[in-house]
Order: C-alpha cells, then sequence, then structure tokens
C-alpha cells in the first residue's frame, strides 16, 4: 500500500501545472481586446494594409468602459463596409473583422451582466487620454478644500 501511495505523489510531483480555471467573460473580453489593438497596431504598420487602415477611426479599446460597445458597433460597421472591395478581402483585415465581431458579441451578449464599467468616458476611446476619476469620497474633499 505505501509503495502505491509513494508512486502517486511520484507521478503527481511529475505533473506539469496547468491553469485550472477555464476563462471568464472578463478575462476573454480582456485578451480579445489586446490581440484586437495588436492587430490594429501590426495593420497601421505594414505596407500592404497601410492604405486599408487609413478609412478606419482610431480606437483605444477599453472593457472597462461603457462606451465601448457604441464604439465597437460603428468599428464593425466601418469594418464591414469598407470601400475597397480588395481591403475588404485582405486576411488582416478578414481576421480584424472576425476579431470585433467576436468582442462585440462577448460584451454585449454573453457577458452582457458580467462586466464592470469603472467609467463612460466616450472621449477616451477616440483619443486615449482618460481623465482622472475621483471616488465621491475624493471629490467630497476637493469640494471642501475651496
Amino acid at each position: 500500500m505505501r509503495i502505491g501511495l509513494a508512486t502517486l505523489v511520484c507521478l503527481c510531483s511529475f505533473a506539469w501545472p496547468s491553469a485550472c480555471a477555464p476563462p471568464t467573460c472578463y478575462s476573454r473580453a480582456l485578451g480579445l481586446s489586446g490581440e484586437v489593438t495588436a492587430l490594429l497596431d501590426r495593420i497601421h504598420a505594414h505596407r500592404r494594409t497601410k492604405p486599408c487602415a487609413s478609412v478606419l477611426p482610431v480606437i483605444f479599446l477599453d472593457v472597462h468602459n461603457s462606451c465601448v460597445t457604441t464604439k465597437l458597433r460603428d468599428f464593425l460597421y466601418v469594418v464591414l463596409n469598407h470601400p475597397t472591395e480588395s481591403c475588404r478581402r485582405l486576411p488582416r483585415m478578414v481576421l480584424l473583422k472576425r476579431k470585433i465581431q467576436n468582442l462585440y458579441t462577448i460584451v454585449t451578449r454573453v457577458c452582457y451582466r458580467d462586466l464592470v464599467f469603472f467609467t463612460d468616458d466616450c472621449e477616451a476611446i477616440d483619443t486615449g487620454h482618460v481623465r482622472p476619476h475621483y471616488a465621491e469620497d475624493r471629490l467630497q474633499l476637493l469640494q471642501e478644500e475651496r
């Protein structure tokens, strides 16, 4: 009996550690927004897709911003209705379309109640500049100092 227990402990010590928990809606949305951002950077930098990227609006994805749903919807509309047919068929543009559709579906349908939005600054998605968010107690302290 002791040999069986020792063998089991020995085998378990050689097992590779792995991720035990499945990805959550939040982690999938966060990861996919990072993938979309990286893909957009590659599309803007590559010589074949640079002319196609000139039509795309600037977007800084933040899944914590409640305006992300409307901005994703508008961005997806531009990607789907790109004025140049050859741009619509490029592999990177097709991949961008799929990733944005997936992210939009995750944010609006799959994780609709799971995501927590900390801000509603739509300008931050367009410019990338986030205004400081003061909590109520900090805002009260600022008002009392005046």
